[in-house]
This record gives structure tokens, sequence and C-alpha cells, in this order.
């Protein structure tokens, strides 16, 4: 056992080289982070990257990431720092990996979301923003967007999102009006734009179309009805065209006899169909049904109380849908009567619900005719579907496939901007389906009551459902039919840009299939579904601030003349130039068609376009004037990165991929990056009405920017987020562990200089495998990088740092780092290699955790004007990889963990208190491992003072583990003395010159007189 120290025994701490660094083991990064931030500023951090690859003489390739520009127009939220700091660590590692990493902040400056401020806060003065000169109003807008981009810009930076802050890129720039006027240009020159009558997605709040990308869904409570359709007695409208000219008397004369027939064959026969939208029944013209569904005529035998239907009457229904629409209407008992066919229903005539309704001024006395479409389902309603093809897209084309054949079969235009039905519509005139608050208007039970009173209503009832709603003013939304402004998707465009497809969508599906790589895998599915299946692109909206539709049409012409839009390429430059001295203001001005007009055309024979493109046009054209025109844009104009949320595969990712599409013929992008949402910690969305948002600024001013972009780079971005304040400690908590990792580095390498430099070749075998284990990180960090891990990245450091580090090299290195003389091998190649792993560590994180990183850095190496990020990250030789040595060491690492657990029983027990009072025995089956564990220092590497190693059977006591088997551990105390110094119980302490120490120790005291040494 060991012996006491004596009470007059020197006092060897001095002695000992303890890590020695003033860097702090408290971060204060709330405090601190601030100061690096003006540090950067001051030394101009990102123009000298710059300047950096100018001078590489091309050997550091360009690097682009394509910032998708946030709306300016509010303080920043988690979603945004989520972002903006996944984005910086892209473009950060990209530069250490030996890119030239450009990044262009930019902002999304026109469109609803800020000219709806303006609104609001003209409400609030009592202002009507109609009497406001539209050119005041647009120049309003501008100064609230330069506002709140300077106020994001400040928080951006805090985050320590590097990048061009000073010469950021916004959509409201005069160039870049100019630039998204000539990309709509194109379209005009090119064939692509027409203007087109169709229902679009419609905010009647906020009197403009919207865009799918500016659409969300909510639950909401609409009025559903079952109406009944009645075979008309004569139908009214005239036979079907053939060719354009109405059918010989001969096919007529048998179709007339068709039509009697299946009226006799109906007789009071009603079709019922089912509508969650009773204001579009003013609006019907058709009904669908669908040949694949079986059908079935019902007779009613008996009603309960409150039933509208009739014992005795007839409804044809699907047969998958009969039951449950007799138990909506009450009917209690029925009868199939017979089957009904595809053939009886086809070409089948019915009398609109509302024909010969008193006040209705003969409105509805037209003809329904009975139409097949595949969109009919028996899954839900009654399988015949209500078609108003004003008001929905399935209604449209279905429209537009049988409208040439059936001349009554029209568009209406009962609908105003507002939401409420034209002033002269019989019955209903006036009255508002979405009033201006966003609840529902009068419209629906208008309608429901008109159809009571005619008899044509079979039941009603309400249903909540998944509705559309505007994303900015939360109210929902209608399917209207107004002339808009489209692009043709599938129009073959002679441009000469073809070698990807002659139309825009087979463009984009080629890009998205052979040109981009999406990560994760699973965006290229979902947005080539989208763009397989969607319609044309609407461009217009009837706003105010945004770039203006930059076309005029000819006054008195149909949009299907040939002359209608004017296209003149002289025009168009004269625009271009406009747009670039005045700004698109200049387009409102008094005076400016005949401007752009005169010596051209006569400006009087051309009206000018007053409506603004769509803002997902201004965002999509950003590659023309910032990849492509700006001097640290992409060489070739393509970006090799976008990244956003997931949702911007039906905005930003979709119509930049469109509009590039249009007009450079393939998308502008290489890869894209999606991430998730951002949800509390119990996985809700987060709201304000909740009370569960987590608000970055506060994020930052509690724990520091580096604790966020911690959080950030430990999930796994591409699916939802979880954040709060639990969650938020537990980062906090990984920071400090891995700042406590640097810490010990810092003050391990206290006075390292090239001196001691040892040759890999004469390190020691630990030294050697952990070399081996930096190659294997080194290949590890740069492939997570390069394809956006960042969860990978930090995952494999940190466990790196906890493991292989703290939990073992740095456990096992202490002795001789604290004990070994300054000039020994072993401390030398031990200093060596933390030298190396410290550049290697310091700039693998730097990404992630720049401001620590900083700070790591220039507490080890301070300078006026160097900082980690203006380094790469070093080449790690490929020679350094040593796999029989990783093997071998795998062996002692698994038998290191069979002893330390036996020792922690011992510990736990308290027979022991430090490993160094042990002197295991351990017993191992395998003669190869035995081989190993004896040719290096076993008793060191478990940190005890002495050790045995045996192939002997091991005794029943000895301590096991499973997941170690054939190694077995017999615990025995140390022999000797407690050295004084370095804490080994061995036989030779105080048997030397110095008292109370070990041979080693002795040996490193050398000629120092015992005396010279303080006394306890």
């Amino acid at each position: 056992m060991a012996a006491d120290m004596p009470t007059d025994a020197p006092d060897y701490r001095d002695t000992v080289f303890l890590p020695q660094t003033e860097f702090p083991m408290r971060a204060g990064l709330p405090a601190r982070e601030p100061d690096w931030l003006a540090r950067w500023a001051r030394i101009g951090i990102y123009d000298r990257l710059r300047e950096k690859a100018a001078a590489a003489d091309g050997t550091r390739a360009p690097f682009v990431l394509h910032d998708g520009p946030p709306y300016a127009n509010g303080h920043l939220h988690i979603g945004h720092a989520l972002n903006k700091t996944i984005k910086d660590i892209i473009v950060r590692s990209h530069q250490m990996m030996g890119r030239d990493a450009r990044y262009v902040p930019g902002w999304d400056c026109h469109g609803l979301p800020i000219e709806w401020k303006i609104e609001e806060k003209y409400r609030t003065e009592g202002r009507d923003k109609d009497a406001v000169d539209v050119v005041e109003f647009r120049q309003e807008c501008r100064r609230f967007a330069e506002g709140w981009v300077q106020i994001q810009r400040e928080e951006f930076e805090r985050m320590g999102i590097t990048g061009a802050w000073d010469r950021p890129y916004l959509t409201m720039d005069y160039h870049a009006e100019a630039v998204i006027a000539a990309e709509f240009m194109k379209l005009l020159m090119n064939g692509a734009l027409y203007q087109g009558s169709k229902p679009v997605m419609w905010s009647p709040v906020e009197k403009t179309a919207l865009a799918e990308a500016e659409v969300e869904y909510h639950d909401h409570t609409s009025h559903t009805i079952w109406v009944r359709f009645g075979v008309a007695k004569a139908p009214r409208e005239r036979t079907p065209l053939v060719g354009g000219q109405p059918e010989s008397q001969d096919v007529q004369l048998a179709r007339a006899e068709a039509n009697l027939a299946k009226r006799e064959r109906f007789g009071n026969a009603t079709i019922v169909i089912w509508t969650t939208t009773p204001w579009t029944i003013p609006q019907n013209r058709a009904v669908a049904f669908n040949p694949a569904i079986a059908y079935g005529m019902y007779e009613v035998g008996a009603v309960a109380e409150g039933s509208t239907a009739q014992p005795g009457e007839r409804l044809v229904l699907a047969d998958a849908l009969a039951e449950g629409v007799m138990a909506q209407a009450k009917i209690t008992d029925f009868t199939r009567v017979a089957d009904v066919t595809a053939a009886d229903l086809e070409g089948l005539v019915l009398a609109h619900p509302l024909r010969g309704v008193e006040g209705g001024a003969g409105e509805w006395d037209y003809d329904v005719p009975m139409l097949p479409g595949d969109h009919v389902t028996d899954e839900a309603g009654t399988g015949f579907v209500h078609t108003a093809p004003s008001h929905g897209d399935d209604d449209y084309q279905l429209y537009l496939k049988f409208k040439d054949k059936l001349p009554g079969l029209r568009m209406t235009y009962n609908v105003e901007p507002d939401g409420s039905y034209r002033a002269d519509l019989p019955i209903f005139g006036g009255q508002a389906i979405i009033a201006p608050d966003g609840k529902d208007g009068p419209a629906n039970v208008g309608v429901i009551k008109q159809l009571a009173y005619a008899g044509a209503l079979l039941a009603k009832g309400k249903i909540k459902h998944s509705y559309p709603h505007s994303w900015r003013s939360k109210a929902p939304l209608i399917y209207r039919n107004t002339p808009q402004w489209f692009a043709a998707i599938d129009k073959p465009l002679d441009d000469g840009m073809g070698a990807h497809g002659d139309t825009i969508r087979s463009r984009a599906l080629t890009s998205i299939d052979k040109l981009v790589t999406w990560w994760p895998r699973s965006g290229r599915n979902r947005i080539q579904s989208m763009v397989e299946n969607r319609p044309d692109w609407v461009l217009s909206r009837q706003r105010a601030w945004g770039v203006p539709l930059t076309c005029f049409v000819k006054a008195g012409a149909r949009p299907t003349d040939p002359d209608f839009l004017l296209r003149d390429a002289r025009v168009n430059d004269r625009i271009i130039a406009a747009f670039e001295a005045e700004g698109a203001d200049v387009w409102y001005r008094d005076g400016f068609k005949a401007r752009m007009l005169e010596g051209i055309v006569d400006p009087d024979a051309y009206d000018q376009i007053t409506d603004v493109l769509d803002v997902w046009f201004d965002s999509g054209s950003t590659h023309a004037f910032v990849l492509r025109d700006r001097e640290d844009g992409a060489p070739d104009g393509i970006a090799d990165v976008y990244m956003e949320g997931t949702d911007q595969h039906r905005g930003w990712f979709q119509s930049s991929l469109l509009q590039a599409s249009a007009t450079r013929g393939r998308a502008p992008y290489r890869n894209v990056v999606t991430h998730g949402f951002t949800l509390d910690e119990k996985g809700m969305k987060m709201s304000k009405s909740l009370g569960n948002t987590i608000v970055p600024a506060k994020v930052i001013e509690q724990y520091g920017a580096d604790v966020l972009r911690l959080w950030v780079a430990q999930a796994d971005y591409t699916a939802d987020q979880r954040i709060g304040p639990e969650i938020l400690k537990g980062t906090a908590d990984s920071y400090r562990r891995l700042r406590n990792t640097l810490r010990f580095l810092l003050g391990a390498l206290q006075g390292f200089d090239e001196a001691e430099r040892v040759a890999p070749a004469d390190m020691p075998e630990l030294e050697q495998w952990m070399l081996h284990r930096l190659a294997q990180l080194d290949h590890q960090v740069r492939k997570g990088y390069d394809q956006f891990d960042f969860q990978g990245v930090f995952q494999t450091l940190f466990q790196f740092c906890t493991l292989d580090l703290s939990a073992f090299y740095f456990d096992v290195r202490k002795d001789a780092l604290y004990c070994d003389a300054p000039d020994s091998a072993r401390r030398r190649a031990a200093r060596t290699v933390l030298d190396i792993l410290y550049h290697r560590l310091v700039t693998w994180l730097a990404p992630i955790l720049p401001f620590t990183m900083e700070d790591v850095w220039l507490s080890r190496f301070p300078s006026d004007d160097d900082s980690v990020h203006l380094h790469d990250f070093p080449a790690t030789p490929a020679d350094w990889l040593n796999e029989p040595l990783a093997a071998k060491w795998d062996h002692v690492r698994r038998a290191r963990r069979v002893v330390t657990a036996a020792l922690e029983v011992k510990r736990t027990d308290k027979t022991i208190g430090a490993s160094l009072e042990a002197a295991p025995v351990v017993h191992v089956e395998d003669a190869d491992m035995l081989a190993a564990l004896k040719s290096v220092a076993f008793a060191d590497v478990c940190i005890t003072s002495d050790l045995s190693l045996t192939r002997d059977p091991a005794p029943n006591e000895a301590f096991r583990l499973s997941e170690a088997p054939g190694i077995g551990v017999v615990f025995e105390t140390a022999e000797g003395d407690k050295c004084q110094r370095c804490w080994k119980i061995l036989p030779d302490v105080g048997t030397h010159s110095h008292p109370g120490v070990c041979a080693r120790c002795d040996s490193v005291l050398g000629d120092r007189v015992p005396g010279d040494l303080v006394t306890g």
C-alpha cells in the first residue's frame, strides 16, 4: 500500500507543466461577440477573401450561394435564423475548403406584404389609398422597405453572417427593376406572354390574384349543400357545332329523338350534386359525371321530420355514396329502382336549379349539359360535380375541352374584385361572398335560401375542412375568373435555346432531372410533381407596388388578334433605359406612354398596362441581375447553390426555375438545398397567440449567436426543427463541453514552437494513431461540408472531442504533458499532435462557431489584422492513414474499456479513490490482442501505476464486459509509495535524490537542490 506524504515533503506543484491560458472558461458571448463583429468590419474580412481569390490566378474556383431574398417588412424570426445560418455555414466552409465563396445578401422589396403595411397605415390615418397618387404611394412603399432592410441587415450581421452587406441586392434598385422588366419583355418577344381569362386564386380582401406560394391552408367551416338538377323539359340551346357549323337536319332530328327518349326514361328524377361553395351555383354551366362510376336511380320511401325530400321522388346518385346522401337528406327508407349508365348520362340536358325563379329575369333559363370528366370520384359527395368554369380549375379544364362543341357552355363574370356579385345580377346583386373584414358575406346563405324557395335544395349542412387563405391578410380566398396575363409554359419557343427542351415546362423538367442535384433527394420528386402538373404562370397582379408589366396593347384589339401586343425591340430598349435611370416609378408618370412610343407607333393607338408583376417573377429574375450582371456574381450566371425552406419548391425554387427556363433555357442553379420549418419543443407550430415563439435576438441576448448557430448545426435541418428553452440549455451545455476541450488545447500548447516539432515517423504509436484519426476526420469533414451535412460534421467532431480526446487521448497524455521533461520525445510528440489537432479543430469548427473560433485563434496567435476566417482547412497528408495501426489500437481501446470499468466499480465502493492506486491483472484470451497490449505502455494507457498482462484463464471473480469477450480483470492495489509530483504509486519512490518522487520525476527535476523547493 502507498505511504502517506510526509508533512515535510517538498511542494512540487510549480515543477509540473500544467496548462496555462488566458482563454476564459466562461464565454461571455453576448457581451463579446459585438467586438468580434467590429473587428471583422475593421479589417474587412469579406473583401480580403475576395482579394485573396483574385490573387490566386484562378486556383480558387468560384463558389456562389445565391441568396433567396426575404421580405423587408419586419423583425427576424427563428426561421430566418435557421435559414441564414445554414447559408453562412455553406459559404464559410466552402471558402475554407479552397473556393472563392461569394455571398451577396438580398431583399425582396416589392409586393403585397409591404403594400399591405402601407394600406394598414392609411386605414389607421383614415386615408383612402385609391385617392393617393400611385407614384407617391410607391415611394412610400420604397421608404418602408428601405427602413426594414437596414434593420434586418443589422440583425443578420449580429448572427455572424458573412457577406457583401455593404452592397446587397434589392429588387427595388433601379438596375434590378430594369432587368426584371427586360426579363418580362423576353416573354413578350418569344411569344410566351398572353392575356387570358381563367379562374385564379383571388383575394377579395386584397383585391388581387395570388400565386400558389402566397396561399396557406387553414381549417375553415363552410356551408355544404345537396342540390337537385332536373332534366330539362325542352332544351333551349342550339345543338353542338361540328367544324364550327350546325349539325345537319338529319343529325339534329336523331339527337332530338335521343334526348326525348332520355327525358322519358328519367321522368321526374333529378341529378343530385354536392358543393361546399353554394355561392358558385349562380355561375353553374354544367354537371360532370365519371363514366367509370356506377350510378343508380333511387326512389324515396319514407322521410324523417324536416326533410325536403318527398316520398316517391327519384334521385340519381353514385351507388357508393347513396346511403350517405340519404342520411344527410333525412331519408329513412329508399329503394334502388334502376341502373343509370354512362350512355344514359352522356348528352343528357339538365335545367339550372334557378331556372324560372321569381325575380330571376331569365338569368338562369339556359340548359346545363352533362359532361364526362375524369376528375369526378365517388369518394365524397354524390358522384356528380356541379361545374362553374369561372370558379374552379377542374371546371375550367372541362370547359376548355367542350367549349368548341357546346356554344352555350360559357364563362361567367358575376363576381367583382371585392368578392361581391355584380350589382345587376338578379336576386343576388351586390351580396358579398367574402366581406372586407375577411368573414363570410351573405351570398352563401342568400343562394341557399333561393334554392330552397325553388324546391331544388335537397339538404344542407356545414363542414370543417382545409381551405385556402391569403398568407398576408389571413382571409379566405376564392377562385375567380379574371382577365390576367400568363406565361404559356407549354408553348414551343423559337428562341435558339432549345438544348434542354423547346417549352418552359420541358426545360424545367430536364433541369430537374439532369442538371440539378437535390439535397435531400426527396426535393426532386416534390418539385417535379409540381412542375409536371402546374398550369400556366399567372404573371399579373392588380396592385401598385411592383415592377409593371411593361407592355402595350392595341386599342380595340382582342387578345387573340396577332397584333394585340406591341412587340418592338426599340420600345423595349427605351423602357429599359428609362428604368435604369429613373426606376419603375417612371411607368406611372404622365406622358410616359408617348415618350416610349413616339416615332415608332402612334401612342394613341395603344393602351398601357398598369398591372404589376407577380413578386415571384421579381425574385425569380434575381439570377439575371445578381448572378449574371454583378462582378461578384457567377462566371456563367448559374449559382452553385440555392438554399431555402422546403416550401420554396412551390415558391422561389420554382419561380426561378420557370423564369430562367423561359429566358436562358435552363435552371439557374446546380444544387438545391432545403430545410424544414421551426417548431416548439413539443413539435407544435409557433404562434404568438400560443406564446411559444422563439425570437433570435432574445436567444442571442441570453446565450450568444454561437449557441444559436450550434443549435442549427446540431439538428437535422432537412426535417422540421424543434427549439425551446430546454433544447437551448442542452445546446449551451454542448458548447461548454466543446469550449473546455479547446481551452485545454490552448493551455497544453502554451509556449510551443517549431523547435519542439517531431516528425510523424518519430512519434510513439499513440500519436501516430491520433494522426490516423485526423486523416479520417479530414475526409469526413470535407465530405460533410461538401454535401451540406453540418449535423454530420458537428456530431463527428463533437464525438471525437468527447470520446477520442477528452475521454482517451487527453486523459492518457496528461501525465506526459504535465510530468515529462520539456525535451522528452514523448512530450514533444504529444505537443506536436496537439498543435496539428488545434489547427484542424479550430478551422473545421470555424464555419459553425465563427466567434468562438476567432477567440481561440487569436488567443494563441494575437494579431491586429489576422483572423481564423482568412485561413483554409489545413491539408492533411494521406500517409497519416494507417489502417493496421488503427486495428491494433482498436484492440487496445477495447481492452482499456474493460479495465476502466473494473476500476470504476472499485472507485464506487470506495476501495480506491483514483485509478493510480490500482495495479490490475488483465487476463487476455486472444494471443494477437495480448501481443498488441504488451507492445504498448498499457499501464499508462489505463492510467494505473502498474498493470500485469497474462494469457492465463481469468478466475471466476474477474471483472468482465459482455461487449469485450475474452478479457477479464482482477483488481490489485499498486505497491509502493505515491510520487509527490506525478502521483503514481511505485516501489522506487523515496529512493532518489529528490525526496518523495519516482525515477522519472527525479530525472526531470535534475540538478535542482531539494532545499530550493517549497516544503509543505
